[in-house]
């Protein structure tokens, strides 16, 4: 009995509501940079943290969504991945810098199967001086920025 009531206290701590499943793809010129250029990791390690973002906000949104369809359209890095430091070698991740950040379309659908209207939102650092410090910095903060966009949106 006293773990049946410390499971109903628990679920009734828990957020209301959260997206029960984030799906996150690339799209078709992204998929070839990621193949020619980045490394196909670093698209993983993108969709991980457009789905943590997203999580986030969705939570601290109260958003009722039960599925987002979220597409990766493009990505620049702000230093050079190790693929691209592997295939150039007059590159140095520590110092080479770019402008980096990422273009990024959403759907989210309800519990019924609706869809909400598309969603897309782009952000590039425009000053070299501002890039970020580690590799995904800048693409980072057009996530982080995105889904707090989306959140607001679908609420």
């Amino acid at each position: 009995m006293k773990h049946l009531l410390a499971t109903l206290l628990l679920a009734s701590l828990a957020p209301a509501a959260m997206a029960a499943e984030i799906n996150v793809t690339y799209g078709p010129e992204f998929t070839e940079k990621l193949t020619e250029d980045y490394g196909l990791k670093e698209g993983d390690y993108l969709a991980g943290r457009v789905r943590a973002d997203l999580e986030r906000e969705l939570a601290k949104a109260g958003a009722d969504v039960a599925r987002i369809d979220v597409t990766i359209l493009d990505a620049k890095p702000s230093r050079p991945t190790f693929k691209q430091a592997g295939d150039m070698p007059g590159l140095d991740v520590h110092r080479s810098v770019s402008v980096g950040g990422m273009k990024l379309s959403a759907v989210a659908y309800d519990a019924a199967g609706q869809a909400s209207e598309p969603f897309e939102y782009k952000w590039f650092e425009n000053d070299i001086r501002q890039a970020g410090l580690t590799t995904w910095q800048d693409a980072r903060r057009a996530s982080s920025r995105f889904a707090n966009r989306f959140a607001k949106q679908v609420d």
